[in-house]
């Protein structure tokens, strides 16, 4: 790592890029058809699409765990990013081919399932080949990448939708193309797993459970502002609600996605010059004002501003919270404390979509998403007298 030449990135930052960049156009061409494939070709309601979101995301969740703690142990990345990724290509096929919202569930179990089996990992291979002080830009990077294939496949869905008759499940049935791409690019990397203490046995889960009191800090913030974060499909119902067409959904989520791209690698530059922590804390604030809007927004121009101005947001909490957070956790246990985060942010989407879907179908989606506004801005202030609390005595980064 120290003969890695100044601000210049690894080889396996970038291949992680490109899988996800490729998975993402695969996953994307889905993602914001899905509630309206729900609600409207399935006729489930919106507390339906809580609990697909919500249950599939929590089992996911507990898997993020265990994946994480395994390719510690077995000093191994790129065989849970092969099976993960290769779930949730074969879950396609099922959504494809569905005939209610059972079978909708199944699907988004089996793709959750495989996001859970490589999400840990795949951060880790991040952190293990990426010296400190590039972290947040390596971490802003993967996530660009992985945003410019997230707007790319709505893209091709809106393209595809308003152009010919091929219809929602044919946009399912293609988007296997570049999820196929994604599983050939993984055998590319190269793992670099750092070495675990001499203790005659290899990271354990208890130990990422023991870490420092930052980290627990940082995984008791997560879990309730994750309570504030539920699904993002419920924000594509907004659109579609404010007057959108389905083609006009996915070209708001398209939009977007190129923002968030197109912002993510100047935000993790600008995270490790002023402090990630500085960062996270403004990210709570931002997002609690952008939800106040979606909550009062009634017009498409207003829900079109208000996802172009989601992106910054999105683009701290899945770049640079990661880049902070990997500076609470030594490097042998860095797919274990990855996993353990990223559970805990996965079990709480649980109640958090199904909260939200819940308030939506009994007072509207003013009264949802402020909610999930207020609460944000509640667990901001937490985190500001957490981190502030330890700055006497514990080093905050």
């Amino acid at each position: 790592m120290s003969a890695m030449e100044p601000r210049r990135l690894p080889r396996n930052v970038w291949i992680v890029g490109l899988v996800s960049l490729f998975n993402d156009i695969s996953s994307e061409m889905i993602y914001p058809l899905l509630p309206l494939f729900l609600t409207g070709v399935l006729k489930a309601s919106r507390t339906s699409l809580g609990v697909v979101e919500g249950v599939a995301e929590a089992l996911a969740s507990l898997l993020k765990v265990f994946s994480g703690v395994l390719s510690d142990r077995f000093r191994t990345r790129k065989v849970p990013m092969l099976l993960g990724y290769g779930l949730s290509l074969a879950s396609r096929p099922v959504l494809a081919s569905a005939g209610g919202w059972g079978s909708v569930f199944g699907a988004r179990l089996v793709d959750r399932t495989g996001k859970g089996i490589r999400t840990a990992p795949r951060d880790a291979v991040i952190a293990d080949s990426t010296a400190p002080e590039l972290r947040g830009r390596a971490f802003g990077v993967h996530r660009a990448l992985d945003t410019a294939g997230a707007a790319v496949g709505p893209a091709i869905a809106a393209l595809l939708l308003s152009s010919t008759t091929i219809g929602i499940r044919g946009i399912f049935w293609l988007s296997l193309l570049p999820g196929v791409l994604a599983l050939v690019l993984i055998p590319l990397l190269r793992d670099k797993v750092p070495d675990s203490p001499p203790r005659g046995r290899g990271p354990s889960l208890g130990e990422a459970v023991r870490l420092g009191g930052a980290y627990r800090d940082f995984l008791v913030v997560t879990a309730l502002f994750t309570l504030a974060n539920s699904s993002d499909t419920f924000l594509l119902l907004k659109a579609r609600e404010a007057g959108f067409s389905v083609a006009g959904v996915t070209g708001v989520y398209t939009l977007f996605n190129l923002f968030y791209a197109a912002i993510s690698g100047p935000v993790g530059v600008w995270a490790d010059g002023w402090g990630r922590r500085r960062v996270v804390l403004l990210s709570f604030f931002y997002y609690g004002a952008v939800y106040a809007g979606f909550a009062l927004a009634g017009s498409p121009a207003s829900v079109l501003l208000l996802f172009v101005l989601y992106g910054p947001f999105q683009a701290v909490e899945e770049g640079v919270k990661k880049a902070y957070l990997s500076e609470l956790i030594p490097g042998s246990l860095m797919g274990s404390g990855m996993g353990l985060y990223h559970a805990v942010r996965g079990l709480a989407l649980l109640p958090a979509s199904l909260l939200t879907g819940g308030l939506w179908d009994a007072l509207g989606p003013g009264w949802a998403l402020g909610a999930d506004a207020l609460l944000a801005t509640a667990v901001g202030c937490l985190f500001a007298l957490l981190t502030r609390r330890r700055k006497g005595g514990e080093a905050v980064p």
